[in-house]
């Protein structure tokens, strides 16, 4: 977890991160916040352990620290968050010990992380995370976009 923790105490991710809590503080739906993170990670490692998937829980965890820092330039500029979390690990990730392929295998699953596959691999498991870590049978917020069918109405994770 050498490289998760590199990126999670860098100065500009703290500060993604606080931006992140004073842009969201009166949102009532899902917030993207260190919470969100470490769920998204910690179903995601399970997921790969189940599927016999081998991706190194550092690499998972840095993915998902990752994956949803853009949405603050999303708030303030329009910006698809997803695109903006690639130029924002690009530099978290030139910070880390990370092989060339690592930070390839990161680049991707958080480029992908809004497109649902049926391929089974790191970056579909990545996808099904995120969508699993939504508490939304805890949840009270009305209005949703998303529907009853889409909606986790069950613990399953």
């Amino acid at each position: 977890m050498e490289n998760s923790n590199i990126i999670f105490k860098l100065d500009f991710i703290q500060d993604l991160l606080k931006d992140l809590k004073t842009l969201e503080d009166d949102r009532i739906y899902c917030r993207h916040n260190l919470t969100h993170f470490l769920d998204v990670a910690r179903i995601c490692y399970i997921l790969c352990l189940e599927n016999n998937i081998s991706i190194s829980k550092d690499v998972i965890y840095s993915t998902a620290l990752l994956h949803d820092l853009g949405r603050a330039y999303e708030y303030k500029n329009d910006m698809p968050h997803d695109l903006a979390s690639i130029d924002i690990a690009k530099k978290a990730l030139s910070s880390t010990n990370f092989t060339d392929d690592e930070k390839v295998l990161i680049l991707s699953a958080i480029e992908n992380h809004r497109k649902k596959s049926d391929c089974l691999n790191f970056k579909s498991l990545f996808y099904k995370a995120d969508k699993l870590s939504r508490d939304c049978y805890n949840c009270k917020a009305e209005g949703c976009k998303w529907g009853d069918h889409k909606k986790n109405l069950e613990i399953k994770y």
